[in-house]
C-alpha cells in the first residue's frame, strides 16, 4: 500500500495536545534566548525511513501560538516514506530561537517514533519481497496514536489491517470459546455480514484458527479468510494448500519476525499480520543540530 496521505486532523490533535503537555505555562530557559533567529538541521543520525517530518510545521506553529513568538518554517528535504541514510539532512528549521527550543522535543518525539515504525514496516516488507505476501499491521497500536502509527506503516510500504473493531468481522478464539466451537462462530459471523449488521454495510469476515482441525472447520462453514495463529510451517502450508482449494485466502500471525518472515511468506500466505510493527518498534534516531544563534 502506497498512500502516504496523513490524517492531518489526528496529527492537528495530537499536537495540540503534546505541545499542551510540554508546555503548560511556557518555556522558561527558552525564554532566557529569545526570538534571536535560529536554524537547526533535522538529521537523520542512522539509515531508515522517515515518517512525520510533516508534523513539524505544525508543532512549530502551535508552539509560536502557545508562547506569543514568532512563526517559524520547516522546509523539508525529504518526503514521508523516503529510505535515508545515516548523516543525512532531512529538513532545515528557521526562525525565532524560542520558538525551535519549544518545539524540538515535540518535532523529535513524533519523527523518532513514527520513523520508527516505518523503518520496520520497511525492513518486513523487504524481507518477503518477492513472494508476494501483503504485510500488514494490527489493532496493537498505543492508545491514541493508531491513526498516526498506521500512517507510519503505510510510509514503511506495509498494508493496514483493519483500524477499529468496527472496521471487519475477525472471529478470534474468545469469540470461538463463546459460540463453542469455530463452526458456530464462522455461521453466525457470515450470517450477520449478509444481513448488513443492521447499523453497518456488510463487513469482510476473517476467521482465527489454532490448528488443522479448526481451519477445516472455519472453511466447511464458508470462510474466505483465515487467520492461522502460531501455526507451525509445515502446518502453515497445509493450511495454504487446504485453503486454496476452498477459494479463501490466508493470513499469518504470532511469533512472526524478521528473522523468520521469509519462510512464513514462502509458505504462501496471502497476509502477514505483525503487531510488533507499531507496539515495538525501536525509534529511528533523528537529531536536531543547531547552528550559531545571531547575537
Amino acid at each position: 500500500m502506497s498512500d502516504f496521505s496523513p490524517p492531518w486532523d489526528e496529527f492537528r490533535d495530537l499536537v495540540r495536545r503534546a505541545v499542551a503537555e510540554d508546555l503548560p505555562a511556557g518555556d522558561p530557559t527558552g525564554a532566557l534566548v529569545g526570538e534571536r533567529p535560529a536554524r537547526a538541521s533535522l538529521v537523520a543520525r542512522a539509515a531508515g525511513t522517515v515518517a512525520a517530518l510533516m508534523a513539524a510545521q505544525l508543532v512549530l506553529d502551535e508552539v509560536s501560538e502557545k508562547l506569543g513568538s514568532g512563526r517559524a518554517e520547516a522546509e523539508l528535504h525529504v518526503d514521508d516514506g523516503a529510505r535515508v541514510g545515516a548523516g543525512q539532512e532531512l529538513g532545515v528549521l528557521a526562525g525565532p530561537a524560542e520558538t525551535l527550543l519549544g518545539a524540538e522535543r515535540t518535532v523529535l518525539n513524533f519523527v523518532t517514533h513514527l520513523s520508527g515504525v516505518a523503518t520496520a514496516t520497511a525492513a518486513l516488507v523487504e524481507a518477503v519481497a518477492g513472494t508476494g505476501a501483503v504485510v500488514r499491521d494490527t489493532r496493537k497500536t498505543l492508545p491514541g496514536l493508531r491513526a498516526v502509527e498506521k500512517y507510519a506503516v503505510r510510509c514503511g510500504g506495509g498494508s493496514n489491517h483493519r483500524m477499529s473493531l468496527s472496521d471487519a468481522v475477525l472471529v478470534k478464539d474468545n469469540h470461538v470459546a463463546a459460540f463453542g466451537g469455530v463452526g458456530a462462530a464462522v455461521e453466525a459471523a457470515l450470517s450477520g455480514a449478509r444481513s448488513g449488521w443492521t447499523a453497518y454495510e456488510p463487513l469482510p469476515v476473517e476467521v482465527e484458527v489454532d490448528d488443522l482441525f479448526e481451519l477445516d472447520a472455519a472453511l466447511a462453514a464458508g470462510a474466505k479468510l483465515i487467520l492461522v495463529d502460531n501455526m507451525a510451517l509445515a502446518d502453515m502450508k497445509e493450511a495454504v494448500a487446504r485453503a486454496r482449494r476452498a477459494g479463501a485466502q490466508v493470513e499469518a500471525s504470532g511469533g512472526i519476525t524478521l528473522a523468520n518472515a521469509r519462510a512464513v511468506a514462502e509458505c504462501g500466505v496471502d497476509y502477514i499480520a505483525v503487531g510488533a510493527l507499531t507496539h515495538s518498534a525501536p525509534a529511528l534516531d533523528v537529531g536536531l543540530d543547531w547552528g550559531a544563534l545571531a547575537p
